[in-house]
């Protein structure tokens, strides 16, 4: 009769771990590993210990350059809000465009009661309608 030992490792975390945070860089060299062949999602998750989930979505925002935009540097807004911000421009857009059309027309007259040198002069008196 043979014995044979089984044993298995337990590991057992006595800190307190906090998410993990991917740079943008990170993010797009991990998600460029899963296009190279013989690759996977799974097999880059498996290696890195992240969630085949996640490797999935940043493959996803990499198709629609949205880890590129975080990794401009610049800040990244919402669509509802840059749509917003596009009507709210073409509205003053307008409103200028109005205003300046006013403008235009009240320096004409101006310049048009200047040229004929119109005065301006009061009612009649009693004594003129005599």
């Amino acid at each position: 009769m043979s014995t044979h030992r089984h044993t298995d490792t337990v590991e057992v975390v006595t800190s307190v771990q906090r998410r993990r945070r991917w740079s943008a860089t990170e993010k797009a060299a991990l998600v460029r590993r899963t296009y190279e062949p013989g690759m996977s999602v799974s097999l880059v998750a498996r290696q890195e210990g992240i969630s085949a989930g996640l490797l999935f979505n940043w493959r996803r925002l990499e198709r629609q350059g949205a880890l590129t935009a975080v990794s401009s540097g610049e800040e990244v807004v919402p669509a509802s809000e840059l749509a917003a911000a596009r009507a709210e421009i073409a509205k003053l857009q307008r409103v200028l465009g109005k205003k300046t059309l006013e403008n235009e027309i009240l320096k004409e007259a101006v310049e048009f009661a200047t040229a004929k040198k119109w005065i301006a002069r009061s009612p009649l008196s009693p004594k003129d309608d005599q």
